[in-house]
């Protein structure tokens, strides 16, 4: 599969023109990873998008990193796969890394966007970088979505109570 189609499969490059897919492609490069090889770390700094070609990726967190919980170790919040991106926050505030993405799957291919390049595109074609920014609200907001609920279940739920 070429990037351009890999990239037209990817909800942040949604009503893409063949033409802007392909200037974005232009910029990608591709990897392929091992099952368990860290993508990035947490609390890193990051200026990378990343979209999944092949392959799981594991976006994980890890109590410790803000010195809170057990020594259990990273524990997944999402497993992503072919089609979709990680690392996007990265191309909005340039700040460190919230999670830290681990292949799940051996021979994980993904394309790597640099956001000095992908805003360097969007500066020049401003129909594309306003799609673009149209499409990563909406998949943010998606995300933030669903870590509200996720959060909502587990401050609200209680163990069932003891039988004696």
């Amino acid at each position: 599969m070429t990037a351009t189609s890999i990239l037209r499969q990817t909800d942040i490059f949604y009503e893409f023109t063949n033409t802007q897919l392909e200037l974005v492609a232009s910029i990608c490069t591709e990897k392929t990873y091992l099952i368990g090889a860290v993508v990035f770390a947490e609390n890193t700094p990051g200026d990378e998008l990343y979209v999944i070609a092949e392959g799981e990726v594991d976006i994980q967190v890890d109590p410790a990193v803000i010195g809170r919980g057990d020594s259990s170790g990273p524990q997944t919040i999402a497993t992503l796969r072919r089609g979709q991106s990680f690392g996007e926050v990265a191309l909005v505030d340039q700040g460190v890394r919230s999670a830290a993405a681990r292949c799940a799957e051996h021979n994980t291919r993904l394309l790597i966007i640099p956001s000095e390049k992908l805003m360097l595109l969007c500066d020049t074609y401003p129909q594309l970088g306003y799609r673009l920014m149209r499409n990563l609200a909406g998949d943010l907001a998606m995300k933030i979505r669903n870590t509200d609920l996720r959060m909502r279940e587990i401050l609200t739920w209680t163990p069932p109570p003891a039988h004696s």
